[in-house]
């Protein structure tokens, strides 16, 4: 393996900076540190531009914007998509765009929950701040041959939720598929936020007949507000209708 390139994202500086410095002092780990989600996302793009793209991204679990780095732009995305408001949600974010790059997340504090989540969203571990510099370049040279690393006290919670939010999805799946297409599209409505009135005038039906499909909805789900539906759908799987979608009158879904 040759040289490890890390970026290290904390929006604590003194934290950020003094675990760069302690990393980059082994010979083959170079390191840059960033203070938030958007930072780091124009670090990798600039480092992927110039043909050196990050091996590994050790990001803060409790990312947010903190003072001390001077001053900022707002933390929005040049593309206008929402910016990453943490850890986990910046290793999603860099998941299927730089699916080589490792994620580790740092955490103050062992939350099995936590942590089962950004393995679901793509980190390759979960390792407390307070660990030693020498567990932490273990972990940093073991994801990189495809290990998964969490902290012995967390395994048995992690599976615990991993196990739970599986059974959650397969009991949810079997739930929607029990669904007519017209329900389906009903229920992805009702995930992007459509209010009755709006997923009337986008499929074409009157009130009344939205009001039917989405009663039918929450009976054929086991729930008993459209809240319950909706959770119940992301778990499932079930995505928001795309609002540039067009569905046609008379068409298969009638």
């Amino acid at each position: 393996m040759g040289h490890i390139r890390v970026l290290v994202v904390d929006d604590h500086r003194i934290f950020a900076e003094s675990l760069a410095a302690a990393l980059a002092a082994e010979p083959d780990v170079e390191v840059t540190a960033a203070g938030s989600g958007p930072a780091a996302l124009r670090c990798l793009d600039r480092a992927a531009a110039d043909g050196r793209p990050f091996d590994v991204l050790l990001a803060d679990a409790d990312l947010g914007v903190a003072p001390g780095w001077g001053a900022r732009p707002a933390a929005v995305p040049a593309d206008g998509e929402s910016a990453p408001e943490d850890g986990i949600s910046l290793a999603a974010a860099v998941r299927a765009a730089r699916p080589a790059l490792r994620t580790v997340v740092l955490a103050a504090r062992d939350d099995p929950r936590r942590a089962a989540l950004a393995l679901r969203t793509g980190a390759s571990g979960w390792v407390a701040k307070d660990c030693s510099l020498q567990r932490l370049l273990a972990v940093v040279r073991g994801v990189l041959r495809d290990e998964t690393h969490l902290p012995p006290a967390l395994l048995t919670g992690v599976l615990r939720e991993l196990t739970l939010a599986h059974r959650h999805r397969s009991e949810g799946e079997l739930l929607v598929e029990a669904l007519t297409p017209r329900e389906r599209e009903v229920l992805r409505c009702m995930v992007a936020g459509l209010g009755r009135k709006a997923v009337a005038e986008r499929l074409f039906l009157s009130p009344h007949t939205v009001r039917t499909h989405m009663q039918n909805v929450l009976g054929k789900l086991g729930v008993h507000s459209t809240l319950a539906a909706v959770a119940l759908a992301r778990r499932a799987g079930v995505g928001p209708a795309e609002l540039g979608d067009v569905v046609e009158r008379g068409g298969q879904l009638a």
